[in-house]
């Protein structure tokens, strides 16, 4: 069974930087996509990042697009997050999770997820 650990998040300030990390247990990290999503208080759950399982295909939320990066190292069994230029508007729990369907941004295309990482910004 495939566990996902989220770590990195943390107070920063608006313009800051962080990077997300989520490692995955088991032997079958390299044969899926995965995906961030965050959670802002008071808010749905949304859609931030995705990637394939080669790491060759990416999408992004236009909300992040040019400021986040995702990435994954499969030799490490971990899922990368880079948020640069980070808002207040960012302030959100972010969760990593396993897709097994086609289409990136729908979240019952994933089927295992993380507990997540709480990212403050501060203005």
């Amino acid at each position: 069974q495939v566990h996902l650990v989220e770590s990195g998040g943390g107070l920063v300030q608006a313009g800051d930087s962080l990077r997300l990390s989520c490692a995955a247990s088991g032997r079958t990290f390299s044969s899926y996509a995965m995906g961030w999503f965050r959670q802002a208080p008071g808010k749905e759950r949304e859609f931030v990042a995705s990637i394939n399982w080669s790491g060759g295909g990416t999408y992004y939320a236009d909300s992040v697009k040019g400021r986040f990066t995702i990435s994954r190292d499969n030799a490490k069994n971990t899922l990368y997050l880079q948020m640069n230029s980070l808002t207040p508007e960012d302030t959100a729990v972010y969760s990593c999770a396993r897709r097994r369907g086609s289409n990136p941004i729908r979240q019952s295309e994933y089927d295992v997820w993380g507990q997540g990482t709480r990212v403050t910004v501060s203005s």
